[in-house]
């Protein structure tokens, strides 16, 4: 039996709003001011960044574009250079934060097919990585072990983010703004 210590996991598992009469959870905190809740750590104009629920390794963020499309070629080239430029800011952030060694960084384009829970709504993986960190516990046991609670992490980036030039942050539960490049850049 695998088995994984993570009392934190309780208040997701026993949370009363379980999203019931939400289409998509993506457009619904995109629209919602409660970011700590929804662990949104960051706004621009055209996209947001949201901590994982379930991190493959700790800071594993999405970066989402505030349109619901699962259709890449859907988006406008405004909306295309901002949701890049987030997720450029999303790796400085979580290279001040967490000094990962590397990263991986993709969509899954495709629901199911492509591995994703959410096929109508795309957005940006990023996950950082560190030398090391598929140790003995995912090869032998084929069990993860995630060694930060998301909460610590929402902190450590949230922090990241506000020391960014151009960024403010309006206070501890709500999203970093980060400025949108400029128009026809």
């Amino acid at each position: 039996m695998d088995q994984v210590f993570a009392p934190w996991r309780i208040e997701w598992v026993e949370r009363d709003d379980k999203n019931p009469d939400v289409d998509c959870v993506f457009c619904a905190f995109r629209d919602d001011d409660a970011d700590r809740a929804h662990n949104v750590v960051a706004r621009s104009d055209h996209a947001f960044v949201l901590l994982n629920n379930y991190p493959y390794n700790p800071g594993h963020a999405m970066v989402i574009p505030h349109e619901h499309t699962g259709a890449y070629g859907d988006l406008d080239g405004e909306t295309l250079l901002d949701h890049a430029h987030l997720k450029q800011r999303t790796f400085a952030a979580l290279e001040s934060a967490l000094d990962p060694n590397g990263f991986n960084a993709g969509l899954n384009l495709g629901g199911p097919a492509a591995g994703g829970s959410i096929g109508d709504h795309l957005h940006t993986h990023v996950v950082p990585r560190w030398q090391g960190d598929t140790n003995f516990m995912p090869v032998v046991a084929d069990t993860k072990v995630i060694v930060e609670a998301v909460e610590d992490t929402y902190d450590r980036l949230h922090e990241a983010f506000a020391g960014q030039d151009g960024a403010t942050a309006p206070g501890p539960d709500a999203a970093v703004r980060v400025e949108s490049p400029p128009k026809g850049l």
